[in-house]
Formats: C-alpha cells, structure tokens, sequence
C-alpha cells in the first residue's frame, strides 16, 4: 500500500455538548495557507481538493492510529464538509475510552489540533522559485484526526514526486500537473535546521466550549 502523507492544520478546535451528545469540531486543513515542509518545499491546498472524497468512507482517528477509530463517514458518526476556510470536521465522540479521554483532553486544553492523511491525485509544482511550491488541487482522504501534535514529518511522498518533476520537466521549468507515488529516488537530505523546522510548525490552536 502506498505510504499515507499526513498534514496538520486548523484555525479552531470547539466542542459540543447538547444532551448526551458530544460533538469535537475543527478543520482537519485550510485552504491557502502555506506550510513549509521542512525546508524541502512550500506547500498549500486549494480550495475545492477534497470535493470529490469527502462523499467517500472515511475514518475519525485518534493520532492517525487506524486502531483508535472515534468516527466513521458510513455511519454518520464524522461529517465533512468544505467551506470557504477548509476541510470542516464533525465528530460525535463515543462512549469509549478513547472517546472520553479526547473529549477531556480537548476541553482541558491538552488536545487542540487536527491533521489529515491522504494520497494526492493532483497537483502542481513550481520549481521556478526556491524552495519550490507545490500546490495539492485534489487529493483522495483517507482519514481525519484529533492529534496533540498536528504532523508533517511524513514527506517521502513529496520527495519523491518533486523528483519526478524535475526528471520529467527539467527542460521547461514550469509548473505542471503530476501523479502521486513516481517511482523515483528520494532528494538528498537536508541539514538538522531543516528538521528542527519542520518540528517546530505544528500549530496550537483554540479551543472553544459551546455548552
């Protein structure tokens, strides 16, 4: 199975409470908003990259851990939904002990980001600017999660279809259109600063309690 790419990003987490229903809501990510990928490359998402996968069957996770399922687009337990900001998530949290221990640890604070995996099924590369941009314009959702530290240490992916860019369009040097998962090599690696950068971009967010 090709490797799931895992970004973070969101503007707000809040809760729901009403009844005996508890419902965490945030986005998963924002459209337009540059991320810098480690020193390797600048990344955003343009509106409308989810449209044709957010009707499919996606899982609500606890740290992208396929064992801690906390929702599922089947059964109605995880909406999706794109606005005019990103992917808008919806969970209703369960009676389990993950479920519980998320909905304390958001409310507490502990717990304030969100973050997506997924395969990319269009984008587009600049490299005409350093470090290159690439914008994600479509891509298949695997899944959604609450995380304490939203990710974007998982970029073998990326590498690797910047480097079929180049070996395919060195000529041009323009932004083109590619494919996920190139069976190409990965980039050179880059140095501790680098590293210690893309580290450093997860984003804490506010919570806010809606009773």
């Amino acid at each position: 199975m090709t490797k799931i790419e895992k970004r973070g990003g969101t503007l707000g987490v809040e809760t729901r409470a009403e009844d005996e229903k508890r419902t965490l809501v945030g986005y998963a990510a924002v459209f337009n908003s540059s991320a810098d990928i480690g020193g390797w490359w600048t990344e955003s998402i343009a509106p409308g990259a989810f449209a044709g996968t957010i009707g499919g069957d996606v899982r609500a996770l606890v740290d992208h851990d396929m064992g801690r399922v906390i929702g599922r687009t089947a059964s109605g337990t995880l909406r999706l939904s794109e606005d005019s900001k990103g992917l808008l998530c919806e969970i209703d949290i369960p009676n389990t002990t993950d479920g519980n221990d998320l909905w304390e640890l958001v409310e507490r604070g502990d717990i304030s980001g969100m973050s997506f995996g997924f395969h990319v099924t269009k984008q587009e590369w600049d490299e005409t600017v350093d470090p290159p941009v690439r914008t994600i314009q479509a891509v298949d959702l695997i899944e959604v999660s609450a995380v304490a530290w939203p990710a974007y240490d998982d970029t073998t992916i990326g590498k690797r279809a910047l480097q079929e860019w180049r070996d395919t369009h060195s000529a041009t040097n323009k932004p083109v259109e590619g494919n996920e998962d190139p069976a190409a090599t990965d980039l050179p690696v880059r140095s501790a600063a680098s590293v210690r950068a893309r580290l450093s971009m997860s984003l804490d967010l506010k919570v806010r309690k809606r009773g």
